[in-house]
């Protein structure tokens, strides 16, 4: 079955940088869409960046210019690059993936989480 191990969180102090890695594995034809989202206790999980199959990435308001979002396809891993982090940035990040395309629009990729299927357990990232 596929699975989707995140990694790279921890606490970093405002203004440094953390790099996210998803490992993805389990499937023989890779997803339509894969993407970043963050959640906090009472709060809804934000779609932060998505990437689709050609490379195309979309940007939350709150990560562009920030944040950025690759796939290193031989060893099936996203990654999500993040600079200039702020105490609000700090929140659980989970890694997804859309196996079916509801993701797919019509330039990129969705950011809302009823579009992805396919979900990570999350790794913590506080900034202080």
């Amino acid at each position: 079955h596929v699975q989707l191990v995140e990694s790279g969180g921890g606490s970093v102090h405002a203004g440094g940088s953390l790099r996210l890695s998803c490992a993805a594995s389990g499937y023989t034809r890779g997803p339509y869409c894969m993407g970043w989202f963050r959640q906090r206790p009472g709060k809804e999980r934000e779609g932060i960046a998505a990437i689709d199959r050609d490379g195309v990435s979309t940007y939350a308001d709150s990560a562009k210019g920030r944040f950025t979002i690759s796939k290193d396809t031989t060893n099936n891993t996203l990654l999500l690059e993040m600079n200039s982090l702020s105490p609000e940035d700090t929140d659980m990040y989970y890694c997804a993936a859309d196996f079916v395309g509801r993701a797919v629009v019509r330039v990129g990729c969705s950011l809302h989480r009823r579009d992805f299927s396919t979900w990570g357990q999350g790794t913590q990232v506080t900034v202080s």
